[in-house]
């Protein structure tokens, strides 16, 4: 039985070319980037090469980009960063009920420490309204951290409408886009965003590696101390292999994004309507926004099973799916995404995420969305 792997949005397998560029910086190039010899010097020289280019990709200056372990890191970085920057006091946060733990965790550390944090309701489709983040803003409000694209139901926040915003208010936005790069065009020249967070192994590079985007005019206290790497932003002796790794990630993903997008979007449909015609269309409910979403991630209600039973029935049968986020997914808890978007419990308690990527193929999306029509047909008997 060969295994199917549908949990792209959790982690991507590696891309050939990607771990091509990192080997040389475990072998011929290994000095620290920090030393003055010529070891060092190369090693240098190579990792602002990495800088330069993935800042073109994106639109931006290579100075505003800080390297960091990844998108866990590239949040709490920039929400503490912000928020410890302020000067004049401010200590109110605007966010929502369904953005990833690394930022809710974050807040409510914050909150543990006299913040307020606005935690946005969502509507069921899991998108948040421009009136009430509009609403929500104080004149202590310090930042406003939303995600672009959720990892869950894989809804498009309307980033840039939020963003104009907040620049109206003068207040520092900050979104989590770690699973929009490579999914969304991200021209950060134009995109009214101050922060971004980006990680390398949602878009087939290595873990544990990631970016922060930081505009011109944004001011950002660093909370890892004991080194002048990354600008004095971010003290440690830089990842250059696993950064080689995400350039090069960055560099293979971003201009095949439409026609990656429109694989996806035939995958997402040849699943659908195989379980549209092996369960019936009134047996399953799909979760998220219909138009405002990202094609590779498909989650699905199953009425009547559970999640848990689910999951468990599709690895036996050699398929690998999700129950939300990878940070998450050991929990039996109902995921606090769905949650928010207020489904009913039978929707709640059923929900399975799958999610497409590199390696997928249109006779593994059929293989897969038989052996699921198998299963929940199976389960509803028994």
């Amino acid at each position: 039985m060969n295994p199917i792997y549908l949990d792209h949005a959790a982690t991507t397998p590696v891309h050939p070319e990607v771990l091509e560029a990192m080997l040389p910086f475990y072998t011929a190039f290994f000095g620290n980037p920090s030393s003055t010899h010529s070891f060092g010097r190369a090693t240098r020289t190579a990792l602002n090469r990495f800088r330069d280019s993935m800042a073109l990709s994106l639109g931006c200056l290579p100075a505003q980009l800080i390297f960091t372990s990844g998108g866990t890191e590239s949040n709490n970085m920039a929400i503490f960063g912000v928020l410890n920057a302020n000067k004049q006091g401010k200590k109110h946060i605007i966010t929502t009920q369904i953005e990833h733990h690394a930022v809710l965790h974050p807040c409510e550390r914050l909150e543990s420490l006299g913040y307020e944090v606005t935690y946005l309701s969502v509507e069921p489709t899991g998108l948040i309204q421009i009136a009430d983040i509009e609403a929500a803003i104080r004149p202590e409000t310090a930042l406003i951290s939303i995600m672009y694209v959720n990892n869950e139901v894989g809804t498009i926040q309307p980033i840039e409408q939020i963003g104009h915003l907040a620049r109206s208010r003068q207040i520092p936005f900050h979104v989590d886009a770690v699973q929009a790069l490579g999914k969304l065009p991200l021209n950060l020249g134009t995109l009214p965003v101050d922060l971004m967070s980006l990680s390398a192994h949602k878009i087939n590079g290595p873990k544990g590696v990631g970016a922060l985007y930081i505009s011109k005019n944004t001011i950002l206290m660093p909370h890892i101390f004991g080194g002048s790497q990354e600008r004095k932003r971010r003290a440690g002796t830089e990842n250059v292999a696993g950064i080689a790794g995400f350039a090069k990630a960055v560099e293979v993903n971003l201009p095949k994004l439409e026609s990656s997008q429109l694989k996806a979007a035939e995958f997402r449909q040849i699943m659908v309507s195989t379980l549209e015609q092996q369960l019936g269309s009134e047996s399953f409910i799909i979760n998220g926004h219909k138009e405002q979403c990202i094609p590779h991630i498909l989650n699905i209600s199953f009425p009547g099973v559970t999640t848990e039973t689910l999951l468990m029935n599709l690895d036996l049968d050699g398929v690998a799916a999700a129950s939300g986020s990878a940070c998450t997914s050991g929990s039996l808890e109902v995921s606090h995404v769905l949650k928010a978007m207020k489904l009913p419990e039978n929707v709640t308690a059923s929900a399975v995420r799958f999610s497409f990527g590199m390696g997928n193929s249109i006779e593994q999306i059929e293989s897969a969305a038989q052996k699921l029509a198998t299963i929940v047909k199976r389960l509803r008997t028994t």
